[in-house]
């Protein structure tokens, strides 16, 4: 055995172990792949057992004071629901253009489309020059007559009268002349016809003149102002007819769906858009006939949905149907089908704009505080329920 095999040897072979070592408690062989403990370690583990315990801590407090207290909560399930509006042109006309598509979000007095204005702007102008002339007749008669038109009326005057006193000369000479035997009958009577027919002509010429010192009658002057009104009336109505070839929203929303499209004929009876109002929104609920003294018009409530884990919105019992009805399953129970049920509606704020029409929702209506003198859907606003909430 060489010197290197006895090394070895005695390298691997066992220790002798003492009857006093027994008891005594030895140290840990630690090989070359492991490590001690250091403190950095225990402090990162304390470090994350804190954390655990306050989310922990945290999540509990959270579903301690959002979930329903028996005894002052009615849980009811509903869908959310909103009001649809389906625009239509007041006009009759081609369409030329449309201007929202579906799903795009939409702003009160916003235009969506428009119609082909040929026609009505054609009306418009006629209109307006109706009226334009009609301003001018009631102006020339509440001008009254002009300084010349009396001149004109007073000179004609005069040159009648001058005639109608030579005729009367005339008329005298000849009536002398018959009596004389100088003149025939027939000489007088023609100086006669002349003489009254100078007298008419100079009393309507007097009269002309006095109608151009007096000027139109109030009864004209009347007459005149109410065309006039008939016609701004009419250009009022042609104007009216030109912007509703403009189609705007009534109200903010969201555009669901495009009835018609550039180029079809759209009338006051056909909608060109289907447009869902985004406020008011409610969840529309059914409560049973054993509930229903539970809760009142105005009484707070929480809404959740399977969409939003963990978002609670806050709302408002705002209409209790004043009817009942049968419950409104498509696949139901013979016991449930004659169960009588009465529609509620809890009105929701949501300020993130995050519920859909027909979205499922769970309501919380809080039983323990007593509603508002006025209930209903004006108790509350979206500000004050949640400055209150």
């Amino acid at each position: 055995m060489s010197e290197t095999e006895a090394l070895e040897d005695k390298d691997h072979a066992p220790i002798p172990v003492t009857p006093a070592a027994r008891f005594q408690t030895a140290a840990p062989i630690l090989t070359p792949t492991q490590k001690p403990t250091t403190n950095p370690q225990r402090k990162r583990l304390l470090v994350l057992l804190l954390v655990a315990t306050a989310l922990g801590i945290g999540g509990w407090l959270y579903l301690r004071l959002n979930r329903a207290v028996p005894g002052f909560f009615v849980t009811l399930y509903g869908n959310v629901d909103i009001r649809e509006v389906q625009p239509a042109f007041n006009d009759t006309g081609h369409i030329t253009r449309m201007l929202v598509q579906e799903g795009d979000a939409i702003k009160n007095s916003q235009m969506i489309a428009t119609l082909d204005d040929t026609r009505y702007a054609a009306t418009l102008a006629q209109a307006e020059g109706q009226m334009r002339d009609q301003e001018q007749v009631l102006a020339r008669l509440l001008a009254g007559s002009r300084p010349e038109e009396i001149a004109q009326a007073k000179a004609t005057m005069d040159a009648l009268y001058a005639t109608y006193q030579n005729d009367g000369l005339l008329y005298d000479r000849a009536v002398k002349l018959m009596n004389t035997s100088a003149g025939t009958i027939e000489q007088r009577d023609n100086a006669k016809a002349a003489y009254d027919a100078a007298h008419q002509q100079y009393e309507a010429a007097k009269q002309a003149y006095i109608l151009a010192v007096k000027g139109p009658r109030k009864e004209d002057i009347s007459a005149a102002r109410a065309l006039l009104a008939a016609d701004r009336g009419a250009v009022e109505f042609a104007k009216r007819e030109l912007r509703d070839t403009r189609l705007y929203a009534a109200s903010d929303g969201i555009v669901e769906d495009r009835i018609l499209e550039p180029g079809d004929m759209a009338s006051p009876t056909t909608p060109v858009y289907t447009i869902a109002l985004m406020s008011p929104l409610w969840v529309r609920a059914y409560i049973a006939e054993n509930d229903l003294g539970k809760i009142a018009l105005g009484m707070r409530a929480t809404v959740t949905t399977d969409s939003f884990p963990g978002q609670v919105y806050h709302g408002w019992v705002g209409f209790i149907s004043p009817t009942a009805e049968f419950t409104p399953k498509t696949v139901e129970t013979p016991e449930l089908r004659t169960a009588l049920v009465y529609q509620v509606r809890i009105y929701v704020c949501d300020a993130r704009n995050e519920l859909r029409l027909g979205m499922p929702a769970t309501v919380h209506i809080d039983t323990s505080r007593p509603p508002p003198a006025k209930g209903g859907a004006g108790a509350h606003s979206c500000e004050a329920t949640d400055a209150g909430k």
